[in-house]
């Protein structure tokens, strides 16, 4: 599946908050690299106190890296989703590797399944 790089270091405006991916990161794996990106997100505009969070979105294994172009112009990568019987593994490895507290990682569907570090 085709994944779309964002932008770095670009803050997002939410209704409560912002977030900011900071960094891409390959993982090595066994099973083929594996792409991900790590940011955070401030809630500092919600009526109910401030708070904030590290995470990382996993992209899956790498078929090939930075192989094209979206209509926008933004670098487009083609990867492999990621096993669900890796799924605990690398939301651990990530999660010791970043200090982040959740990983989300992208399905087949296009969907992102949230995994909190335990």
């Amino acid at each position: 599946m085709d994944f779309i790089h964002p932008l770095l270091n670009e803050e997002i405006d939410a209704i409560a908050g912002h977030y900011t991916i900071t960094k891409e990161e390959i993982l090595p794996h066994e099973r083929g690299p594996i792409l991900y990106l790590v940011g955070f997100a401030c809630m500092d505009t919600s009526c109910c106190g401030y708070k904030g969070c590290s995470y990382a979105i996993v992209a899956g294994h790498i078929e090939e890296l930075r192989c094209g172009r979206s209509e926008d112009g933004r670098i487009v990568s083609r990867v492999d989703p990621i096993a669900e019987d890796l799924h605990d593994e690398i939301t651990g490895r990530i999660c010791l590797k970043e200090g982040t507290s959740q990983v989300h990682i992208t399905l087949a569907s296009g969907e992102k399944k949230i995994m909190y570090q335990v």
